[in-house]
């Protein structure tokens, strides 16, 4: 495994509409472990392929020591709203409010070809809409309110 480099605000990849990824082989897994040690390197808890500069739609999340890989994520439906503070790996020194669904459902492949689906709600919620917005080429500060330069001041903000 391999810490990767983050691809920061600015960058044309964090902009695009990532690719459906549509072989789950080696390379992929390979590259799923790679974003879960840059995640935990830099003490995110989420993580988007197109922030380590692959434009396909897959994101790593660990939410109370939970690992989900997920591959081809749909949301398939909210309920619910909630404001809390956000922070991104690749808006470093940012955090502001935003508005997300309180509850999600999400239907995902794993990386062992399995489809499946789960309902998500508060922060394992708020994560996974962070991390599909990174793939649909959306960043936090294009949705955030109140946006501040430092560190929030509790801990557990979605990276």
């Amino acid at each position: 495994m391999a810490v990767l480099e983050i691809k920061t605000a600015g960058e044309i990849v964090l902009k695009q509409t990532a690719a459906p990824v549509k072989k789950i082989d080696k390379r992929i897994k390979k590259l799923l472990d790679d974003m879960a040690e840059t995640m935990y390197a830099t003490e995110g808890i989420g993580i988007a392929a197109p922030q380590v500069g692959v434009s396909l739609r897959m994101i790593v999340v660990d939410v109370e020591n939970k690992r989900y890989d997920i591959i081809n994520p749909e949301i398939i439906s909210r309920e619910g709203s909630n404001v809390d503070v956000e922070g991104c790996l690749s808006c470093p020194d940012l955090f502001g409010e935003v508005e997300r669904a309180e509850k999600i459902r999400v239907k995902f492949t794993t990386r062992y070809h399995k489809e499946k689906e789960i309902e998500a709600e508060g922060l394992l919620a708020r994560c996974i809409q962070h991390e599909v917005d990174h793939l649909n080429g959306r960043l936090f500060i294009d949705i955030a309110k109140n946006i501040q330069k430092g560190k929030p001041q509790r801990e557990g903000q979605v990276k």
